[in-house]
């Protein structure tokens, strides 16, 4: 199968080949793009060199699928090109989520409503994605009325200029990359995207949106405080889940541990809970400190902790390739 990989050259295009290759996606043939500086450059996959081509020789080439990873502006102006073609895009970007002609997907939720007519499928938000993923079975139980999350999101989320800003920070030498308008190292920002007319920022409101549109259900209430913290790699979150249905703790964890992606960590007289250390180079959302709020009836406080790169981006993105395989819906 032919597949390209938009924005390979960065840090999701670099973790997209990586999950390709661990989840023995059957590629036949691999475009890597990039910006024209960098068309002509290697990279390795699966033990061969291939050159980075152009969006036109991707294009010309006509892949099965293409995997974007290459910001909204690139996303908007090149999948309906790549789609055209015949080839089934899956963008990673903001650009299309909240099209109401296009699918949002997070496959352990919603891949069944794919068909054969989507040829751009969009990615969730990160955060987005872990939070639901840990939430929709709960949701079937005992129906979310409202949730109230609190971010603590890894410097890898930015990209590449921001883990150098972090670590030239705690080096303590000259400062040449400027992700963040404040110091992130020793220091903490409530400001992830723009701010928008109503005072939250759009990581907020990506993930107000985005929650209602996976799990099918424009009733859930959604708040969001999303922060920066100087973690390289995994994504924090503590929600506040208040339910219709009243739930007892032991069938939260039983439902919890039967779901598929989810990984309980709760065991807190040893230590023991979800951490982005351990989250990292995993696909697993990792979820703990489960409690009830004692404030509020059916409420429930829990911790969800994922690679923000992988099950939130890069392995999310190839898992909805692979349910379109299984479905019959790439060839």
């Amino acid at each position: 199968m032919k597949v390209a990989v938009v924005g390979a050259t960065g840090l999701v295009g670099g973790e997209m080949l990586k999950v390709l290759a661990e989840r023995n996606f059957p590629v036949t043939e691999l475009l890597p793009v990039a910006s024209e500086k960098s068309v002509g450059q290697e990279i390795e996959f699966q033990g061969k060199k291939y050159k980075v081509v152009s969006m036109d020789d991707a294009i010309a080439a006509r892949p099965a699928v293409a995997i974007f990873s290459a910001g909204g502006s690139i996303s908007k102006e090149q999948a309906p090109r790549f789609a055209e073609v015949g080839t089934v895009v899956i963008d990673n970007s903001s650009a299309w989520r909240m099209d109401p002609t296009k699918k949002l997907v997070v496959p352990e939720i919603n891949a069944k409503e794919l068909t054969a007519e989507d040829k751009i499928i969009a990615n969730p938000n990160c955060s987005t994605i872990q939070m639901v993923v840990a939430l929709n079975k709960l949701h079937e139980a005992y129906k979310v009325q409202r949730i109230v999350v609190s971010t603590y999101q890894s410097v890898t989320g930015t990209g590449k200029k921001a883990v150098d800003q972090l670590m030239q920070e705690r080096a303590g030498g000259e400062i040449t990359s400027q992700a963040y308008p404040h110091p992130i190292d020793l220091n903490v920002l409530p400001h992830i995207d723009v701010f928008e007319d109503n005072g939250y920022t759009k990581e907020e409101m990506k993930m107000v949106k985005e929650t209602k549109k996976i799990m099918g259900d424009e009733n859930i209430r959604v708040t969001a405080t999303t922060v920066r913290i100087p973690v390289v790699g995994g994504h924090s979150e503590a929600l506040n889940v208040e339910f219709e249905q009243e739930f007892e703790l032991e069938d939260v964890y039983r439902i919890l541990r039967e779901t598929e992606g989810v990984e309980v960590v709760d065991n807190p007289s040893q230590n023991q809970y979800p951490m982005p250390k351990d989250a990292h180079g995993r696909d697993a959302v990792l979820v703990g400190r489960l409690r009830r709020d004692e404030t509020q009836p059916r409420t429930l406080n829990m911790w969800v902790v994922a690679d923000n790169l992988r099950k939130g981006a890069a392995t999310n993105a190839v898992q909805i390739a692979e349910k379109m395989l299984q479905m019959g819906l790439l060839s």
